[in-house]
Order: structure tokens, then sequence, then C-alpha cells
């Protein structure tokens, strides 16, 4: 059969939420039923509103490096605060952006989000994903006997492309990665260094469906993947690469 996309709306959440009893309801008011082998993805926005990763900017206090950062990149101190809070490291910017790496996902603006949020405040990215995801999964096993994978998500821009595409924050259940490492290429060339992003592949194919604005699809079910659902705990370190070892880092360093 072939992969499937449902999307799923939900109602304007405005304050903090059970993310799993709130996946249930959705999925029974829409009378879809979770499947082994099926992905249920989640829109990292989503997840943080669930845990009120709502901020209002203009009650921020800038430090003296948040305003020397504002200064540098064109933003507001407040802003840049937040910036500076949410980083695990700031590799340089543009006016207006900060290029940071915030839980081994390399974001502008730490991933913080004035879309999506109530006027005045600034969405964050949610805490503890994977963690959040494997909880996720667990109970959808305990409760329904079903074994299928989590996936967290986010938009992202893609370096010298237009336009966003998906990354995976988080996942549990799947595979996130294939090791393609020694097959052969159509020209019987042995493969050294490729592995495909099974879960920023997937992630890719929700975002497209579940849209970027007021669409209200947070949620979306694949199904048919082929992907290889398993019960161990997947590491946040899985999916990423130091940045010693990115070739566009490295690249950008050297010159």
């Amino acid at each position: 059969m072939s992969i499937s996309i449902q999307t799923i709306k939900s109602d304007l959440k405005t304050q903090d939420f059970d993310l799993f009893e709130t996946l249930v309801d959705l999925l029974q008011r829409s009378q879809i039923v979770l499947e082994n082998g099926d992905v249920l993805v989640i829109s990292s926005k989503y997840v943080a509103n669930s845990q009120g990763r709502l901020i209002e900017y203009e009650k921020v206090m800038p430090s003296k490096e948040s305003r020397t950062l504002a200064t540098k990149f064109h933003l507001n101190p407040k802003i840049a605060e937040i910036i500076l809070r949410e980083s695990d490291v700031v590799f340089g910017g543009v006016p207006g952006f900060v290029i940071t790496s915030s839980d081994n996902i390399l974001a502008p603006n730490a991933g913080i989000d004035k879309s999506n949020a109530p006027k005045g405040k600034l969405i964050l990215y949610p805490t503890d994903t994977y963690q959040i995801a494997e909880h996720v999964r667990r109970k959808f096993f305990l409760m329904f006997s079903v074994h299928i994978g989590i996936l967290i998500i986010d938009s992202r821009l893609m370096p010298a492309r237009v336009g966003t595409t998906g990354v995976a924050i988080a996942c549990a259940g799947i595979e996130p990665l294939s090791d393609v490492r020694g097959q052969k290429d159509l020209h019987g060339n042995p493969l050294k260094v490729t592995f495909q992003a099974v879960a920023d592949n997937l992630a890719s194919i929700a975002n497209l469906k579940m849209g970027e604005g007021s669409d209200s699809t947070p949620i979306a079910i694949i199904k048919n993947s082929d992907v290889k659902i398993t019960d161990r705990r997947i590491s946040r370190y899985e999916m990423a690469i130091s940045y010693e070892q990115c070739v566009y880092i490295r690249g950008l360093k050297t010159r």
C-alpha cells in the first residue's frame, strides 16, 4: 500500500494542557484508530504550548551581553536576552537573526517564534522532547497495545534554498536513520558515508500537509511508511553530528 498522511485539527490552546490526553481525544473525535507501524507526528509548537512554554518578552530584563548582541544584529534587546537563554551555542548572525544551536538543532534565534503565539508573547522550543516522545509512545502502547512511532517536528530553512522543510527535533519508536554504507550505487560503487535521515524525511512529508500558518492542524498520522519500529529508547544525539563535523559550518569557518 502507498504511504498516506492524515492531518488532525485542534482547538486553539491558550494555556498548558495534558498532551497525551488531548491526543487521545483528538484521535477519537476524528475517528482515527492507530495501527502497528503508524507514525504520530506532533508539531513542536503544540508540544511547547502543552508545557506552557510561552513568555511575555516585554517583561524580560536584558543583560549586558544581550544588549551587545542586539546592537550587533539589530534585535530587540529583550528578544536577544531570550535567544541567549535558550541557546547552547551562538555562531553568528545577520541583521534580524542570530544563528544558534538549541538542543543539537541549528536554528535562527534559538527556534523562538512569534507566530502561533498570542500577541506580546513568544513561543519557545519545548523541553525534554525525547523524553516526551518516549512517554507518549509508551502510553499509547499501554492503553491501546499498539506499536507506533512518535515524531516531534518543526519547520526549518535549508541553506541556500527558498522556503521551509520539516525537521524532527525528537522521535521515539522508530529507527531515525537508515545506514546504507556498503551498499552499491547504480554503477556498482560502494557507498561510504551515506545515511538516510528517516525521521527528517517523514517530518518533511508531514510538514507539507500540516501547514505553517492558521491551518490548526498540529497533528498528522503517517501510515504505510515502512519505517523500522523499535522499542529501544532513542538518544537525542543519534540524529546530530558535532559542529566540527558539519560540512556547512566547517566550510564557513575556513573562509
